[in-house]
């Protein structure tokens, strides 16, 4: 008979460093995991995962070490899910030191960003809409990986392509636009969620500009210098029309993915849409929806999309 002795492994504390991190050294897999949270803000541990194709126990592993380590933050807003949804996965986001070790890494000039700082403002409701941001854009990202006939094209690359004075514009992404209803005229300023682009063997690529609704925001108002869904409608429908779109990205023609809570609230939003006079412009065909229950378990490049007047749409 053999005596076995139970030993009683130490926690580590959720988030506060330890005392006494593991010991560990940067590996090559580690700075991916740096430069995924650079481009991405906050990931979950799910999402890093995925991206970078290995087992969640050894993300976690690596993820845990490197945040002991001071290279990566665990923003503590999330300590408002844990009451109610203890087993969410983890969100992190990139620190100080991490960020200066990529900029030893990729030799480029350190950031005036200071990201630990900015980790410990952000709130519940902004970390939230980021991660359903970052969510679809992982979704693109993995149904485009296996594929040899399209190439996604991710936002920082479209912005390099941008024409000059865009570039160096203080957000590149701020549309101005100016939009009527009865009467009624204002100027309005409409920043996509996301954008990204298709490419194609060919050279060719399609654009698209991207809102993640997230149910908070009234469909409409009577007052149209408020926040409602029909004006960000409308300000794309005039941004298009105007060809602002051209002069200020360089993009011969682009399309707006919605992405919504639920089928009732898509349809609303296109039955709103069938409402508005916008001349010069797609109409309702400028703006393609889904819900996000979809497309957690669809491919977003195959799946089929509705347009605003009611029509079946994939985005090759």
């Amino acid at each position: 008979m053999h005596d076995v002795t139970n030993t009683k492994r130490t926690r580590r504390p959720r988030f506060r460093r330890a005392s006494e991190p593991p010991a560990f050294r940067v590996t090559d897999d580690d700075v991916v995991i740096l430069r995924l949270l650079a481009r991405h803000r906050f990931l979950r541990s799910t999402h890093i995962s995925a991206l970078v194709d290995r087992s969640l126990d050894r993300t976690n592993d690596r993820l845990c070490r490197l945040f002991h380590a001071g290279y990566i933050d665990r923003p503590r807003a999330q300590l408002d899910y844990y009451p109610t949804a203890g087993s969410a996965p983890m969100v992190y986001a990139l620190a100080d030191l991490g960020a200066s070790l990529l900029n030893e890494r990729d030799r480029t000039q350190p950031s005036k960003i200071e990201w630990s700082g900015k980790n410990r403002e952000a709130g519940r409701p902004f970390i939230e809409h980021q991660l359903e941001i970052v969510g679809f854009e992982v979704a693109l990202e993995l149904a485009v990986r296996p594929r040899t006939d399209v190439r996604l094209i991710h936002s920082d690359e479209l912005i390099a392509r941008f024409p000059v004075q865009t570039r160096a514009m203080r957000n590149p992404l701020a549309i101005r636009a100016t939009v009527s209803r009865d009467g009624e005229t204002c100027e309005v300023a409409v920043i996509p969620d996301l954008i990204f682009g298709i490419a194609f063997p060919d050279g060719s690529r399609k654009c698209f500009m991207v809102e993640i609704d997230r149910g908070t925001m009234p469909l409409n108002r009577s007052d149209l210098r408020q926040t409602s869904f029909e004006r960000k409608m409308r300000s794309y429908l005039a941004v298009h029309a105007a060809h602002q779109h051209v002069q200020q990205f360089g993009w011969k023609t682009f399309r707006v993915l919605t992405v919504t809570t639920d089928p009732h609230r898509a349809r609303s939003m296109t039955e709103m849409l069938r409402r508005l006079h916008a001349p010069k412009s797609p109409g309702p065909a400028l703006f393609l929806f889904a819900w996000c229950e979809l497309l957690r378990t669809s491919d977003p490049i195959a799946f089929a999309w509705q347009d605003g007047n009611g029509r079946e749409v994939r985005l090759i």
